[in-house]
């Protein structure tokens, strides 16, 4: 696999979720939880999508259980409660496994020995910034706040590339 692009998963509701969708937009995928010291990242990552949306920008989340037991829900609590207590209106993939022996086949992509910023993923709401060619080209800890500096002028020069 050689760009995000090459990934599908399903979405929340479990209908597929072909990557190649996204082909030309900066994309800044996220492994969240509902119930995490850090789940109102969801609000500045929904501000995200509001501010820079319209100029190609798409986030990602993709739920997580394997903090701490932080995503229990089944699809439809986690709908709910993204929709309820945050409006989130960005893209949901069903829960996946980011680290281990199951680790889902784009975080080995994302974050394996070959990728451009290996390691293991550290916790829930660790980012992602996706270039337009579907390059990894950023990796952000989980607690940059999806409106830090660093972030924000990290994803304005992906958009302006």
């Amino acid at each position: 696999m050689n760009t995000v692009y090459d990934f599908n998963l399903n979405d929340l509701e479990g209908k597929p979720m072909a990557f190649s969708q996204y082909r030309g937009k900066v994309l800044l995928l996220v492994n969240v939880a509902s119930k995490c010291g850090l789940t109102p990242q969801y609000d500045a990552l929904q501000k995200l999508v509001d501010r820079f949306g319209a100029q190609g920008f798409q986030i990602i989340g993709l739920p997580c259980n394997q903090f701490a037991g932080q995503e229990p829900g089944s699809p439809s609590e986690i709908r709910s409660f993204c929709d309820n207590q945050y409006h989130v209106t960005f893209p949901l993939t069903t829960k996946i496994e980011v680290n281990g022996k199951r680790r889902h086949s784009l975080y080995a992509f994302l974050a394996g020995s070959e990728a451009a910023f290996p390691g293991d993923i550290t916790w829930n709401f660790e980012k992602f910034l996706i270039d337009k060619q579907g390059h990894v080209i950023q990796r952000f800890p989980p607690k940059t706040a999806p409106d830090s500096e660093a972030l924000i002028q990290a994803l304005e020069e992906a958009l302006a590339q």
